[in-house]
């Protein structure tokens, strides 16, 4: 192809005039809406303990998963920090986690007085690594807290197992695989507890935010619902006592975000299968193009495809060239023909200044507290985790009602890059 690239002054090969719904401006249907509203004319709008809408999105949500118990609070990162206060973590306990996650999947561990450890990715699936996993565990560890990342599920039965032969409680952070199945169980009933995400952005979402915890222990529900509700235990039949048994945060939800996510649950499933149709055709489609490396999905599991992850490998092509300098001219050529493509959550969580410096919460906590130790984060442990962080980008743009001509427009313009791969790499603006 001979074609003159949309950076060289080309025209793109997606057409500006095609429209790309943004990940991060759901879009309300009349019925989402009508949900709202009908709170709003009912008058009970705060999330009390017995209200209708919260009550029933707990029981419809905890089915849909397969739950025995389900408690709904007002984000992910709440969800999260119920799981782990509810698995008894305290100061200087250690959980083992991912370096490729949003921040709260290691501070809501820190929430607690504990102790983030991390191990290093798988180099296929960008999950936690198992084998990694066990070589972490010390006297100190207390949890394995997992991210099904991305949307696809860990190596659930690897996982259980090193839990088991340990002793130690799994938290899923299911915040963005709603839907997604692990030998035909869904995401949030496959350790002890599960904790979703209902932020605007995700595959079920409120348009605002709200969270689940799920598990089928009655232990973890008390005590994940108390951590919610400032350490009481309160019953819609029983008048409030405000005695308080543990500690305790505002985790509660409403009724008109519980409205709209129980609209929206009616249609998380059709939802769910067209982000399939649409990323499984640019993984046949780019699997084609020598250079690109899409999304690896086991056969034991499905995908939901919360984000569409890429990466890029010049070595594939024979070129000597860096792997993060390939990405970016790359990208920057994908850009200008107008796919929408970026990157997420772009450094591993070690490399923050808050673990870098051992920030915390001051005076070196929870490292340098009494219970605490200095666990040390060096990049040489993290050899997967840092290539990726080189090499990968995410497709946005992949859910409804984005559609499969935008994805054709897509795979478009990756081959027209790709075909023309020595002029992308030569440019200079």
């Amino acid at each position: 192809m001979t074609s003159r690239l949309a950076i060289e002054g080309g025209s793109p090969a997606v057409p500006p005039e095609m429209t790309k719904y943004s990940l991060n401006k759901p879009i309300l249907t009349e019925e989402d809406i009508q949900a709202a509203i009908k709170v709003l004319r009912n008058g009970e709008i705060m999330g009390r303990v017995g209200s209708p809408q919260i009550s029933a999105l707990a029981e419809e949500w905890a089915a849909y998963v397969g739950a025995k118990y389900c408690i709904v609070v007002n984000s992910g990162t709440a969800a999260l920090h119920a799981a782990v206060a509810a698995a008894g973590i305290g100061p200087g306990d250690e959980v083992i986690t991912t370096p490729f996650s949003f921040l709260t999947s290691a501070t809501a561990i820190m929430y607690q007085n504990g102790i983030p450890v991390f191990a290093d990715i798988d180099a296929r699936t960008y999950n936690i690594d198992p084998k990694r996993v066990e070589e972490k565990i010390n006297d100190r560890t207390k949890a394995i807290l997992v991210v099904h990342i991305a949307g696809l599920p860990c190596d659930m039965d690897e996982i259980n197992a090193i839990a088991r032969k340990y002793n130690l409680v799994v938290i899923e952070d299911a915040c963005q695989s709603h839907g997604a199945t692990y030998k035909g169980k869904k995401t949030g009933v496959l350790g002890d507890m599960g904790a979703f995400s209902l932020q605007w952005s995700k595959n079920l979402t409120t348009g605002a935010d709200g969270g689940f915890l799920t598990t089928n222990n009655e232990n973890f529900a008390l005590k994940a619902e108390m951590v919610g509700r400032f350490g009481e235990i309160l019953k819609p039949d029983k008048p409030r006592d405000y005695q308080a048994y543990t500690m305790g945060w505002n985790y509660r939800s409403d009724e008109i975000l519980a409205a709209i996510a129980r609209s929206r649950l009616k249609r998380l499933d059709e939802g769910n299968r067209q982000r399939q149709q649409n990323c499984e055709y640019l993984t046949k489609e780019l699997s084609k193009i020598k250079g690109v490396i899409p999304p690896h999905v086991p056969k034991d599991r499905t995908h939901v495809y919360y984000l569409y992850i890429i990466r890029f490998s010049p070595e594939d092509l024979g070129l000597d060239v860096n792997p993060r300098v390939f990405r970016e001219k790359v990208e920057k050529a994908l850009t200008a023909e107008g796919v929408d493509i970026g990157r997420w959550s772009g450094q591993p969580l070690f490399s923050t200044v808050l673990f870098k410096q051992r920030v915390g919460y001051g005076k070196g906590c929870p490292w340098e507290c009494p219970f605490g130790r200095r666990v040390k984060y060096q990049e040489e442990d993290f050899p997967v985790t840092l290539r990726f962080m080189d090499d990968f980008a995410v497709i946005w743009s992949v859910q409804p009602p984005n559609t499969l001509e935008l994805m054709e427009c897509y795979v478009e313009a990756f081959r027209k890059v790709f075909e023309n791969i020595e002029r992308v790499l030569e440019y200079e603006p």
